[in-house]
C-alpha cells in the first residue's frame, strides 16, 4: 500500500494494523483471542469499564524491570571501568508514593525537583539519604526542609544557592553535600524546550565561572563539595552528546582535585525512548557502557581516578511502561488541499486531549496509537487522534494509522505515555484529570485516584463556602 500523501516520510502503513511493537509497547502488552489489548494481564476493555475513561494505565512490572535493568548496567559498566555508580529515578516524569516505593525497592535513589516532589518521597517512606534536590530555583523553605530531613545531596544551581544551602546546613547542624550544575555548553539534539546545556538558558552554571563556585562552596565548613552536575536535555538518542559533556566536565574536574576531594560525577538523565516504531532509541546497556568507557578514558587521559558516576534517568525506566486509554467520540474526514488535488485526513476525536497529554502541544512530540477494543480487518486510515479542548492544537497523536472502520465508541491506547503525561496534567476546561492505574499479574489497583467535578468545585470558594473536604 503506498503512503497517504499527507503521512510524514517516517510513517509507512502498517504491515499488520494488530501489530504491538515491542520497543515501544509495555513488556506485557499483548492481543487476546477476540483481538482486545491486554497490558499485566489485564483486559483494556475491563479497566475501562471499571475506572473509566481517560486513564492512565502503568505496567508495575515493566517499570520495575525496567529500572532493575538501569541499574545494572551502570552498575556494571561503573565496575568495569574500577568505580562504582549509582542511579538516580528521575521522579518529574511520573510520580506518587507507590512508584517512589518500587524505584527504591529496585535499588535506586530519587530525584526531586520542588518541595511538592519532596513531599510526596518522604510520605512514600523514602530515606532522605536517598534523595537529590534539583531546581534552578529552590525557594529557602525547600532549601530549609530539604536540609532539615537530611536529603543526600542538594544541586546547587546558581550562586545565590550556595549561601542559602549554607545557611540552612548551619541553622539545622549538618553539612549539607551539594552538587554544582554545569552549563557545559553541549547542544544536544533534541526539541529547543527539551536541551537543557545551551549557553543561553535558566540552568546551571557556565564552566568558566565553575571554579569560583566550588571555592565559594569550599568556604562553607557547613557544605561538602560532591562534584559536578550536568544534564544536557531530555529525549536524546545519539551519545555524542554526553561523550563531550563528560569530557568538559571532566577537565574542570581535574583542575578542582587541587584545591580538594572531588568524588563523583552526575552526567544527569535524558536518554530517549521509542514513541513511534521507527524510533531507535539505544539500549540502556550501550548508553551505560559507552558513557562509563568515556569517563574512564578521559581519565587516564589527565592522569585522575575514575571518580564515582550518578546518572538520573526517568523517562527511559517509566515512559515504556505506561499507556494511556481513550474512547472514541467522534471521527470527521476533512480534505487537504496537495499539490495534484485534495486528500483526505481523518480526525479521531477522543475525551482526552491536552490536559492529559501536553507534550504534543509543548514539544511537536510523536506518539502512535492502536485500536484496543477489537481488531479490524478494515484497509489502513490515515488519522490524526484529537482531544476534546478548545484548540487546535489539542493533538494527541499528530500521524498514525488506524484501521478505516474506527469508529465511536471504540477504545484506543496511545503507547510510551508513562513519562510527563500524567506529570504535565492540567484541568484545563476544567476536565478532571484521570486516575493512574497499575495492573500486573491480571489484577489492577488505583494508584492515583481519579478527580470529579467534586473535587473541580471543592478549591471555588463561591461554590465550597466553608473550604470543605472529602
Amino acid at each position: 500500500m503506498p503512503a497517504h500523501p499527507l503521512s510524514p516520510p517516517w510513517l509507512s502503513p502498517p504491515a499488520d494494523a494488530a501489530a504491538l511493537p515491542a520497543h515501544v509497547w509495555p513488556s506485557s502488552a499483548r492481543r487476546d483471542g477476540a483481538g482486545a489489548i491486554t497490558i499485566g494481564g489485564v483486559d483494556i476493555s475491563r479497566l475501562a469499564a471499571e475506572f473509566g475513561t481517560p486513564l492512565y494505565v502503568v505496567d508495575e512490572q515493566d517499570a520495575r524491570s525496567r529500572a532493575d535493568r538501569t541499574l545494572a548496567a551502570f552498575t556494571a559498566a561503573a565496575a568495569a571501568h574500577g568505580t562504582t555508580a549509582v542511579v538516580y529515578y528521575a521522579s518529574k516524569a511520573f510520580l506518587c508514593t507507590e512508584a517512589a516505593r518500587w524505584m527504591v525497592a529496585e535499588g535506586l535513589n530519587i530525584d526531586v525537583a520542588s518541595g511538592g516532589e519532596l513531599a510526596v518521597a518522604l510520605a512514600a517512606g523514602v530515606e532522605p539519604a536517598r534523595l537529590g534536590l534539583h531546581g534552578n530555583n529552590k525557594s529557602v523553605a525547600e532549601i530549609d526542609r530539604a536540609v532539615g530531613v537530611g536529603v543526600g545531596a542538594i544541586v546547587i544551581d546558581s550562586l545565590i544557592e550556595i549561601e542559602r544551602v549554607a545557611a540552612a546546613a548551619e541553622r539545622h547542624g549538618r553539612v549539607q553535600p551539594v552538587r554544582l550544575r554545569i552549563n557545559s555548553g553541549v547542544h544536544a539534539h533534541t526539541h529547543e524546550y527539551l536541551a537543557t546545556a545551551r549557553e543561553d538558558q535558566k540552568f546551571g552554571i557556565p564552566l568558566a565561572d565553575a571554579p569560583d563556585a566550588v571555592a565559594a562552596i569550599r568556604a562553607h565548613a557547613s557544605l561538602r563539595f560532591l562534584g559536578l552536575h550536568s544534564h544536557i536535555g531530555s529525549q536524546i538518542f545519539a551519545v555524542e552528546g554526553f561523550l563531550e559533556a563528560a569530557r568538559r566536565l571532566l577537565t574542570l574536574h581535574a583542575a578542582l582535585r587541587a584545591g580538594g576531594d572531588v568524588p563523583e560525577l552526575n552526567l544527569g538523565g535524558g536518554f530517549g525512548i521509542a514513541y513511534v516504531e521507527s524510533d531507535e532509541a539505544p539500549e540502556i546497556e550501550h548508553v551505560a557502557e559507552a558513557l562509563l568507557a568515556a569517563v574512564a578514558s578521559v581519565c587516564g587521559e589527565l592522569g585522575i581516578p575514575v571518580p564515582k558516576v550518578a546518572v538520573e534517568p526517568g523517562r527511559v525506566i517509566i515512559g515504556p511502561a505506561g499507556v494511556t486509554l481513550y474512547e472514541v467520540g467522534t471521527t470527521k474526514d476533512v480534505a487537504v488541499t496537495v499539490d495534484d488535488g485534495t486528500a483526505v485526513r481523518r480526525y479521531v476525536s477522543v475525551d482526552g486531549g491536552m490536559s492529559d497529554n501536553a507534550r504534543p502541544a509543548l514539544y511537536a512530540a510523536d506518539y502512535s496509537v492502536a485500536l484496543a477494543s477489537r481488531t479490524s480487518s478494515a484497509a489502513p486510515a490515515l488519522v490524526r487522534v484529537a482531544g476534546k479542548h478548545c484548540e487546535s492544537g489539542d493533538i494527541v497523536v499528530r500521524d498514525a494509522y488506524l484501521p478505516d472502520d474506527v469508529a465511536p465508541g471504540d477504545l484506543v491506547v496511545v503507547p510510551a505515555t508513562g513519562a510527563y503525561c500524567f506529570s504535565l496534567s492540567s484541568n484545563y476546561n476544567y476536565l478532571a484529570r484521570p486516575a493512574v492505574v497499575a495492573v500486573r499479574d491480571g489484577a489492577a489497583r488505583v494508584l492515583v485516584r481519579g478527580e470529579t467535578e467534586a473535587d473541580l468545585l471543592r478549591r471555588d470558594v463561591l461554590a465550597n463556602p466553608q473550604g470543605e473536604t472529602p
